[in-house]
């Protein structure tokens, strides 16, 4: 597309300072809707006043679909509409200030200008975005720090591990490199909506509850071959395991490159990471949110069932599962479907779980729709819900016979740690009262009440108000398991299975215990070690039993996400039986970054990055990748030497910075005993 006809001037520089667009490095056009830009084209020999402006975006422009607008010269500025204010004439140019309303469609202009009754010139090309720093769009942010960290900041911290230990990475969203704008706006023209319907589509772009959905079905791959295509197996064979990325554009320019193939492989922060960088591209703030002990709930009933068989093993047999963690997105806008106080952040899941509509696409639910048990409204508020607020059931299922038995049931274990990175800090912030009301308390309860009624189910079985059997049995042992050790790969693991008896007799209990290497959806992978043993615990007593399982026996086993499930299946004699159990997140070996010397603009900077094998046995196959917004273009790949137990190496790179500001390098070491070993530096540019 020819941006620009020969004596077009856009001007660029101030128009994007203007429009905070300037981080694009295009040599189009791009502004922000509801706001003035100035545009200076040749034709002064007429008379101004008989100048008409047409501007028009999509396949059918109308003015009908709001897709055309025709616009003379006025003297003011028109709020609704558009409209042009001359600013000055020269002998042979003149230069005009074009307005655009605050609910314009948004995409890619074509404008043109008429003078009398001759025929249109075309003056070339724009781009239209959302404006969050106007008050009349619906994506309006108030706050100037956060309009700075939702819509401008390239670089993201992803939170993730489990309940029991958080951890973190960062990651390259990277909205304004190069082509990612053309290839977030070529997602929009791949849609199903936009291949059934191109014309009602293009003018439904005006709305962000609209494009949030829409991007959502896209940046999964499942039914529109769409972005990224996800799996969960543990085997990655044919792709990239989803841990590898570190940032956005090599998969969206991957997509691109491939003719629009789905990319392999990706994985919940993958999704919400890919989606954090297109909506952010068009101008609709958007952060990530991990949910700790995430509930993946596929019937709608706000209850996830997981099984275990009697030797402790946990069966990948239910749709339902319990993840230790998932991402999704929350953008900022209002909702005039739903009304005023539901305005503000609203949830967006490009993770393909469940179908909405008949296509896998997740919101935008209302973040206080969610809190307040308001599951009935737009869109997909019961499955979001559940992800937060479920109740879990342990059954224990007999394979031979298919009988269930509860286990117990627990409705305080979903949706914990809520997370976010902090605005203009690399800060983790906990977002989870914004989700729902305090755990356990009476609110809390009524509104989980009030969800089950609103979804017909007060009157089916309510997992949490007992039956009278469990009333009268309850449980004669507790468990629990505790860490005795690093928690670290490559380190033997270490554990104590702590059992203590409640009851004033003794108990007979017969223990079958169970490691697997999981992925962090807790799908069960390889089986590691199993044990049982009987015991005899007297009355009041507490027991304790080391449990030790070794570097060379899990290993082999591990996936990429260093996740293991420790269970306990302690079947006590004339009493239920009590489940124990665990999730592990390993950490991996620690790499460290520095900069040697200050960062200016295009002056070469040094950068270490140092790393030491932790483990009793050599490391081949080390390959280092580094990549970083505004400090280097496209992804450094650099070979390391093998590395013998305990060495250190030392990989020095050099860097020239190209924007001024924090920016953020994120490295990722992977080698063949440990993968993707992450870390993020803060790199202060100065001029």
């Amino acid at each position: 597309i020819a941006a620009s006809q020969p004596g077009t001037d856009w001007h660029l520089r101030e128009n994007g300072r203007e429009h905070h667009t300037s981080k694009f490095s295009s040599k189009e056009l791009i502004v922000r809707r509801g706001q003035a830009f100035v545009v200076t084209f040749n034709g002064a020999e007429q008379p101004e006043q008989n100048f008409t402006f047409i501007a028009e975006t999509g396949p059918k422009p109308s003015k009908l679909t709001r897709t055309q607008a025709t616009f003379g010269i006025s003297s003011t500025v028109s709020k609704d509409s558009w409209s042009a204010v001359l600013q000055s004439t020269s002998s042979n140019s003149v230069s005009i200030s074009i307005s655009s309303p605050p609910n314009a469609v948004i995409g890619r202009y074509k404008l043109g200008v008429q003078s009398g009754s001759s025929s249109p010139t075309s003056l070339g090309t724009f781009v239209l975005l959302f404006n969050p720093w106007s008050s009349g769009d619906d994506v309006f942010m108030p706050s100037k720090a956060e309009c700075e960290e939702y819509v401008l900041e390239e670089f993201g911290i992803i939170f993730a591990g489990n309940k029991n230990h958080i951890s973190s990475f960062g990651w390259n969203f990277g909205q304004f490199q190069g082509d990612i704008l053309d290839i977030c706006l070529s997602m929009l023209d791949r849609s199903l909506s936009h291949r059934q319907d191109p014309v009602t589509d293009v003018s439904h772009r005006n709305d962000p509850k609209y494009l949030g959905r829409v991007l959502s079905a896209m940046v999964n791959a499942n039914d529109d071959q769409g972005v990224v295509l996800g799996n969960w197996s543990g085997n990655y064979d044919g792709g990239k395991s989803p841990s590898s990325w570190t940032g956005s554009g090599e998969i969206l320019q991957s997509w691109k490159k491939s003719g629009f193939r789905p990319v392999r492989y990706g994985q919940c922060w993958v999704f919400a990471a890919v989606l954090t960088t297109v909506l952010r591209c068009l101008g609709i703030p958007t952060r990530t949110i991990t949910n700790f002990s995430s509930a993946h709930d596929a019937d709608a009933n706000l209850r996830v069932d997981e099984f275990y068989d009697a030797s402790g093993n946990h069966l990948d047999r239910a749709a339902d599962s319990i993840w230790n963690f998932h991402v999704w997105n929350e953008s900022w806008f209002t909702r005039s479907d739903l009304g005023p106080s539901y305005n503000g952040w609203q949830i967006l899941d490009a993770t393909p779980q469940e179908e909405s509509e008949g296509i896998y696409q997740c919101g935008p639910a209302s973040r206080k729709a969610i809190k307040e048990g308001d599951v009935e409204l737009d869109y997909d508020g019961p499955f979001v819900f559940a992800e937060v607020n479920a109740d879990c059931m342990y059954w224990n299922y007999d394979t031979a016979t298919g009988k269930k038995t509860l286990i117990f049931s627990q409705s305080t274990t979903i949706g914990q740690f809520i997370s976010t990175k902090a605005v203009g800090r690399d800060d983790r912030v906990d977002v989870t009262s914004d989700y729902k009301y305090e755990e356990g308390s009476k609110k809390e309860r009524d509104v989980f009440k009030k969800a089950r009624k609103k979804l017909g189910l007060e009157d089916k079985f309510d997992p949490t108000a007992p039956t009278p059997r469990e009333v009268e049995q309850k449980p004669d042992i507790s468990g629990k398991f505790k860490v005795s050790g690093p928690l670290q790969v490559g380190k033997d693991l270490s554990l104590i299975l702590v059992l203590e008896n409640l009851q004033s007799d003794a108990k007979k209990v017969h223990i079958n215990m169970t490691a697997w290497s999981t992925v962090y959806t807790r799908r069960p992978v390889h089986g590691i070690w199993k044990d049982s043993k009987s015991i005899t615990l007297s009355p009041k007593e507490e027991k304790q039993f080391p449990i030790k399982i070794p570097y060379t026996e899990y290993q082999q086993q591990l996936t990429t996400d260093n996740t293991i499930q420790v269970t306990a299946l302690c079947h006590v004699e004339g009493g239920i039986q009590v489940l124990v159990q665990r999730d592990i997140t390993l950490d991996s070996p620690t790499i460290d970054i520095q900069v040697l010397g200050e960062a200016k603009v295009n002056k070469e900077v040094d950068v270490e990055v140092i790393f030491t094998n932790p483990i009793d046995a050599e490391v081949t196959n080390c390959v280092l990748l580094v990549e970083g917004s505004d400090l280097l273009r496209g992804i450094l790949k650099i070979e390391v030497p093998p590395l013998k137990a305990g060495d250190v190496s030392s990989t020095k790179f050099k860097l020239t910075p190209f924007e001024t500001g924090p920016k953020h390098l994120v490295v990722n070491f992977s080698c063949d005993k440990f993968a993707n070993v992450k870390t993020f530096k803060m790199v202060n540019v100065v001029d």
